[in-house]
């Protein structure tokens, strides 16, 4: 699904890189004057911002135009502060779980680790090289965007109201990356609501709610209104990631960029695994999944999944929370302008479904 034919205009997209630029451009400037290794790891980090689809931004611009707001520079730079949380996320994601390589191709902390490989260094050096500048680039991500949702023209309540949207999304985000952490700890499989939860606190949340949020409360909308997008937001972006997990177990690889049984072999916790795990067939399942994945391994336990009626089941849920987000934009208090507007939002879980 192409975003930019369902969520906002191509020009509202310019003026979020063009905020972007500008922050960069400053931002090295400063560095440079430091030091030039300071320089070029800005510049690592600025292009971890580009080519992406501005998913997040998008949503704001979004709701924010659809709600009549006029100051399209003012939601350009709010917008952006929540692609510059995105960065800071993804990046710091990349140190928890130890990958060097994001769509084929070196991340933040794989560039760092070959430059001290290439300078010599030993493996485990280069490994600890890579990861520490990743560490201290998503943390200058996450630092910045609050400062520079600071600079978005808005009266002080309202951009007080976006700095705790932003607060929000952060806090969210961390406690659903440190369930996720530490769910491994216990090796009996999560309840199906418990990954449902993990997901909404680390994914949905800073993804598709505060963004949503984040664009009606700078158009001025009521509360009420406001806290029907934040529900929308935390469904609709559960169902996605539901689906998501869907992709990492049956996904074709030529299609979605993603390995088919990549989350299978990291022993991801998903809710396909969790309805598996109420079936006899996860004894199997189970035993494959303790020892070291091969791609015929995988494609038993796809074949044990679909058996023992786990990814029908999944597909239920995503189906189930996709129907659930859309009967919020049903209420009264939702504009039909906007009920429209978001609406297709809902191909993007279906669509998935079908990767």
């Amino acid at each position: 699904m192409d975003m930019g034919t369902t969520l906002a205009h191509t020009d509202d997209g310019q003026l979020v890189n063009e905020v972007l630029d500008s922050f960069f451009t400053q931002a090295k400037a400063r560095a440079g004057a430091m030091h030039p290794q300071y320089l070029r790891l800005w510049q690592h980090l600025e292009a971890c911002t580009v080519g992406g689809k501005r998913f997040r931004p998008r949503l704001v611009m979004t709701v924010y135009s659809l709600l009549g707001g006029r100051d399209r520079r003012a939601a350009a730079t709010v917008a952006a502060s929540f692609e510059l949380l995105h960065t800071a996320l993804i990046v710091h994601d990349d140190v928890v779980d130890r990958d060097f390589t994001r769509r084929g191709v070196p991340n933040l902390a794989g560039t760092y680790r070959s430059l001290a490989a290439d300078q010599g260094g030993d493996a485990d050096r280069a490994e600890h090289t890579g990861l520490s500048a990743a560490v201290i680039a998503g943390d200058l991500a996450l630092s910045n965007a609050y400062r520079l949702l600071a600079d978005a023209a808005a009266e002080p309540d309202t951009r007080q109201r976006l700095g705790d949207l932003l607060d929000e999304a952060v806090m969210a985000s961390a406690a659903g990356e440190l369930l996720d952490v530490l769910a491994p700890l216990d090796p009996s499989p999560q309840a199906v609501d418990e990954v449902l939860e993990m997901s909404k606190l680390k994914t949905a949340v800073y993804s598709f709610d505060v963004p949503l949020r984040a664009g009606a409360v700078l158009a001025g909308a009521e509360h009420a209104l406001v806290d029907a997008l934040g529900e929308f937001g935390r469904i609709i972006g559960t169902a996605y990631q539901v689906a998501d997990d869907l992709v990492g177990a049956f996904g074709d690889e030529s299609r979605t960029g993603k390995t088919g049984w990549g989350d299978l072999r990291e022993g991801k916790r998903t809710a396909l695994i969790s309805y598996a795990a109420q079936q006899p067939h996860w004894t199997r399942i189970q035993e494959l999944l303790s020892r070291d994945l091969t791609a015929r391994d995988a494609a038993e336990i796809r074949e044990l999944l679909v058996a023992s009626g786990a990814r029908d089941k999944t597909l239920k849920l995503a189906a189930d929370l996709t129907e659930r987000a859309l009967d919020v934009l049903v209420q009264p208090l939702v504009p039909q302008v906007l009920r429209d507007g978001l609406s297709p939002l809902s191909r993007l879980v279906t669509e998935r479904m079908g990767a």
